[in-house]
């Protein structure tokens, strides 16, 4: 790492923590081979170790923190807080220490909004394109109904593996470091006072910082996962939730190209007002999406209306082609 960071003085920084993990492992080799009676194997990296650390030297440390945290990388903090950047100001005491923003309402309206958008191109397009080939009302509503249920199923179950993964890597990560804090408390508070000096505070007033925090052991852990490791203990969402949240939104959006025909319509006109009502729809998803990118309304609304309403013309053309060559 510390010859991969174009930054001397993030580079500094894990020069200093790989000097205290030698210092830490040194402990540990005296206390085996004390209680062994033989010293320790040496150390090997291992194959998992080298591949990561060539993929850091290739694509450099950013690119590759999630990778990092799950290897139990010290100070990756570093690279989510701006040294004395503008507006950001540094802390100054131990209550200063290890603040972030917590998740907000915003983060799951916009992952609802997403969710919505998806089911509603990807039901229109199959509803779409079932149609086109000539298929009767009660296929097209089976068709539907089936695209509904699998989308909806796929992303519930790809959010829940996301987010119990998360959550298993974290619980695993702030376990170890619970262990290592009552293990050597006097070594991770100088670990974590030297991630503050790289952030530009003074090594002294890091110390009393550090020193101050490692007394309250529940406190000190969650500013170490933070701080050490770059994880928040506030992302340890229920996967569960996560999975029926996604489930939800895709099929709430999967559901509007098929309210026509549940309405009872039939032939071309269930098909234009399922085309319309998937593009108002898209159209109300495109205002939306406005107030997290900072652009404009209509803009986003009308390239939401273009894309939606090209996916659903490709599907008819390419099912009224499928159509007529099997009829």
């Amino acid at each position: 790492m510390a010859r991969a960071e174009p930054d001397p003085r993030k580079g500094a920084l894990f020069l200093k923590l790989a000097a205290a993990a030698e210092e830490q492992a040194e402990h540990w080799h005296a206390r085996v081979a004390a209680a062994s009676g033989a010293p320790p194997q040496a150390f090997q990296p291992s194959l998992r170790a080298r591949i990561v650390a060539h993929l850091v030297r290739r694509l450099g440390p950013r690119s590759l923190r999630g990778v990092l945290a799950a290897m139990k990388l010290r100070g990756l903090s570093i690279y989510g807080a701006p040294l004395n950047a503008a507006g950001h100001a540094m802390p100054t005491s131990a209550t200063d220490v290890g603040a972030r923003h917590r998740s907000s309402v915003g983060g799951n309206l916009r992952a609802a909004v997403f969710g919505v958008n998806d089911g509603l191109i990807s039901n229109a397009s199959l509803v779409l394109g079932v149609a086109g080939a000539g298929a009767g009302s009660a296929y097209v509503l089976t068709a539907g109904a089936a695209g509904l249920l699998a989308g909806a199923l796929s992303m519930a179950s790809g959010e829940y593996v996301s987010v119990r993964s998360q959550r298993d890597m974290y619980e695993y990560q702030i376990a170890l470091e619970r262990a290592e804090v009552a293990a050597y408390p006097e070594e991770e508070a100088e670990e974590l006072a030297l991630i503050y000096q790289a952030r530009g505070i003074d090594i002294e007033q890091a110390r009393d910082m550090s020193r101050a925090l490692l007394a309250k052991p529940e406190q000190a852990l969650d500013v170490l996962s933070r701080e050490e490791l770059g994880l928040n203990p506030d992302d340890l969402g229920s996967p569960w939730s996560a999975a029926g949240f996604s489930f939800l939104a895709f099929a709430v959006g999967a559901a509007v190209p098929l309210a026509p025909f549940l309405a009872g319509l039939r032939g071309a006109g269930g098909i234009a007002v399922a085309a319309a009502a998937t593009l108002v729809a898209l159209f109300a998803v495109g205002m939306i999406l406005s107030l997290f990118t900072g652009r404009s309304a209509w803009r986003g609304a009308l390239r939401m209306v273009l894309i939606g309403g090209g996916a659903g013309i490709v599907s008819f053309a390419v099912g009224r082609l499928l159509g007529a060559a099997l009829h």
